[in-house]
Formats: C-alpha cells, sequence, structure tokens
C-alpha cells in the first residue's frame, strides 16, 4: 500500500492552491519549482474513498441528501478507535471546513472589535480571519525550549485586559508539530475559565500521531470545561480531501450547540452530499489501515528531511511529534529572513511557508510540507543544501 505515496503525479494546470500560485505568490518558478507551503498531500486519497465517489458517480444523480446517521456514526466510530473519545452524534455540526468552522465560531460568540486569543507561533489562518472579522487578535508567545514550545500562562495572562471572548487553541500543535500532554490542556481550560473565554480547539491534525507519542483530545482531557468547549475536526488533512469542503464542529454542550445550530440555520446552510459520502467512507477500518501506511511514509519523509536539513551548519528541522509539516529554524544561519527566504525561492526553487505570518516566535523559520512523494522531498533536500552551501 506504501507504493500508492509515491506514484509519480503533477498537480500543475489542475487549480491547485498549493502548486498553481507559485510564481504569482511566491516568484518561485513553475516549471520546475516544488510546492511545500499548503498544508494539502500530493498523492491521491485513500481506495475507499476513491471507490465510493465512483459507486456516487454511476448512479449518476446528485439531488437533494436527507439522513445523515451514517456518517455521523462514521465519525462517531472513529474518535473511539482511533483516540478513545466518545462523543454523542448529536454533538456534531457540519461545516464547509474547519477554515469555516473558525469564522463561524469568531462570528456566533464575539463582537466587532472583542479580542481574540492565540497562543503563537500559530497556524496563520488564525490571525487572518480574526483581523477580517473586525476583531483584534491577542497574540500570547509560547515559550521555546530548546526543541519544544511551552505554554507560558504567566506571560499570557499579563497580555489580556478582560475584554477577550474567544481562545483558538491549536492541538496538535501547527506549525511545531507540538502534542499537548493532558495535564497542559486542562491548564488552558483553567486559564480559560479564569478569563472567562470559550475555548475553540481546532484539532484537525489529531490523525498525524508518530511513534512514541500519544494525541489527547481536548474535551477528554477537559471534560469538566465542556461549557466553554467547541472541538473542531475533519478528514481532510488526513485523506486529502479538504475541496470537498466538509468539517465538523463538535460541541458537548447544549447551550453552546443550539448557538451555532441557530446560526446555521440562519444561513440555511447544509452539508455538502460529496463531503459526506466522502467521510463517511473514509471512517472506517480500511480507511484508518490507509492512513497507518500513509504514517509510515511520512516517517520516511520525515527522515530523508530532516538529515539532509540538520546537515546545514546553523540550521534545524525541530523533531515532529504530530503534522506533517517541518517547522525549521535558520536562526543559527545569523542571516536576514529576507536573506534566508530568497535563497530558499530562488536558489533552491522552493516555496514554503514563511515563519513570519505564524506570528510572535516565527521570524526566522519556514514551514515545510512532507506530505508528497519521497523523491520530491529528495529533490528538495537537495536543493536546500545547495542553496546554503557557503556554510558547509
Amino acid at each position: 500500500m506504501r507504493d500508492l505515496f509515491n506514484k509519480p503525479n503533477d498537480r500543475r494546470g489542475r487549480h491547485s492552491s498549493k502548486w498553481d500560485v507559485l510564481e504569482s505568490k511566491f516568484d518561485v518558478p513553475s516549471a520546475d519549482g516544488i510546492a511545500m507551503w499548503t498544508a494539502d498531500s500530493d498523492y491521491p486519497t485513500a481506495p475507499c474513498v476513491l471507490q465510493a465517489m465512483q459507486a456516487a458517480v454511476d448512479h449518476g444523480v446528485f439531488g437533494y441528501w436527507t439522513d445523515n446517521t451514517e456518517y455521523h456514526a462514521a465519525i462517531q466510530w472513529w474518535m473511539k478507535t482511533r483516540h478513545g473519545w466518545d462523543i454523542d452524534t448529536d454533538w456534531i455540526l457540519t461545516c464547509q471546513g474547519l477554515g469555516n468552522a473558525i469564522a463561524l465560531c469568531i462570528d456566533v460568540w464575539t463582537e466587532p472589535g472583542d479580542r481574540v486569543v492565540t497562543f503563537n507561533p500559530v497556524y496563520h489562518e488564525f490571525e487572518f480571519k480574526i483581523r477580517k472579522a473586525g476583531r483584534v487578535p491577542v497574540q500570547c508567545p509560547l515559550k521555546r525550549e530548546g526543541d519544544s514550545y511551552n505554554l507560558d500562562l504567566e506571560d499570557a495572562q499579563s497580555r489580556l485586559d478582560g475584554s477577550e471572548k474567544l481562545l483558538i487553541f491549536c492541538s496538535p500543535q501547527n506549525p511545531s508539530g507540538r502534542i499537548w500532554s493532558a495535564e497542559e490542556l486542562r491548564q488552558v481550560a483553567e486559564f480559560a475559565e479564569k478569563n472567562d473565554l470559550i475555548v475553540v480547539a481546532d484539532e484537525i491534525h489529531h490523525d498525524f500521531i508518530y511513534p512514541g507519542h500519544s494525541f489527547v483530545p481536548y474535551d477528554v482531557a477537559a471534560r469538566d470545561s465542556r461549557d466553554r468547549s467547541v472541538i473542531l475536526t475533519a478528514s481532510s488533512k488526513t485523506f486529502n480531501i479538504a475541496g470537498l469542503k466538509t468539517g465538523n464542529i463538535i460541541i458537548p454542550d447544549a447551550t453552546l450547540r443550539e448557538a451555532m445550530a441557530q446560526r446555521l440555520r440562519s444561513l440555511d446552510y447544509s452539508p455538502n452530499r460529496m463531503g459526506l459520502e466522502m467521510v463517511t467512507a473514509a471512517y472506517t477500518p480500511e480507511g484508518a489501515e490507509w492512513v497507518d501506511a500513509q504514517i509510515e511514509h511520512l516517517i520516511e519523509n520525515r527522515c530523508i528531511f530532516d538529515d539532509a536539513v540538520n546537515a546545514i551548519p546553523g540550521v534545524r528541522s525541530l523533531p515532529l511529534a504530530s503534522t506533517y509539516l517541518a517547522w525549521v529554524d535558520f536562526s543559527g544561519t545569523g542571516m536576514s529572513f529576507e536573506e534566508i527566504s530568497r535563497r530558499v525561492r530562488k536558489d533552491a526553487r522552493i516555496a514554503p511557508s514563511p515563519g513570519p505570518e505564524f506570528g510572535p516566535g516565527g521570524e526566522t523559520f519556514l514551514r515545510f510540507n512532507l506530505a508528497t512523494q519521497a523523491y520530491r522531498v529528495e529533490e528538495a533536500a537537495k536543493r536546500l543544501q545547495e542553496a546554503f552551501s557557503d556554510l558547509q
């Protein structure tokens, strides 16, 4: 099965947001540039998902949809089997992916001018969505200790003024791949209670957990805080089906859930039928087997990339516990971010995500997506070594 992840393909010219903006966004040549920014993968989704889609195509009718029982049951089975999380299917609300979910949460539980808390560096879309909604981001730096980022809640507390309403929390942490312990998650819950914050826990990367590590869902760790907890999950990263725009807003508390449900009703929102069928097919034993094979593939890619990058003097790829996103620190080179970026984009012809977009702590970093074929990772690693060869 692992050969599925290394079969050559070319996504250019197929309206891929990852591959078709290399020149316009990064000034990286389209012909031989390597896209390593957007967090989607370059290999096809699981065979069981493709089979379900083919069956739907063969049926040929795509009318209105009713009865989400199988879809909800699949989510319930996956969360219990893969994450030890017992959920009631009534808790599940469906949205157009987690970008949409984050925007909805900001809309439902804050007002224009309210402050929204994040722990940085963190997924850049959090801040972008906060600002687009007319809210004010409160960026609370994580404490870098060696290769790990840790919570600094004392510092975070000093940055609050009492007008904050929401805390958007990334678990596992993007971009560093950090997995929070149950105790740390409870500390976040206590911080939220102290400051009367609703916690929106984005757990989209929770299926990418590497050997020797374990993931604890926020609701499992902080069960006593359900009256202020909203958990976001999706199969989109795991199965590379983000374009189907289907995600889950899981809300155990009835009052919070009704507030979101009312907003969805007011928007006359109903889920994408094909997205529901794909998720139902993905969250199965066959899908789980495919995910396990994908993890093995990502481990190999991670080793290829880290061995090469860490051999460059002054460059450090932080060890990943989760995600398929390498978080690489170039601070040891002594170069400005502009020079680092120029070498990577112009000399190596690679488009990663710029670290400064992730907020405080990302100033000397680039984030590289490793969810691609091994030959691309090998080529990227070779180009990076060549681009910084004068340091060796």
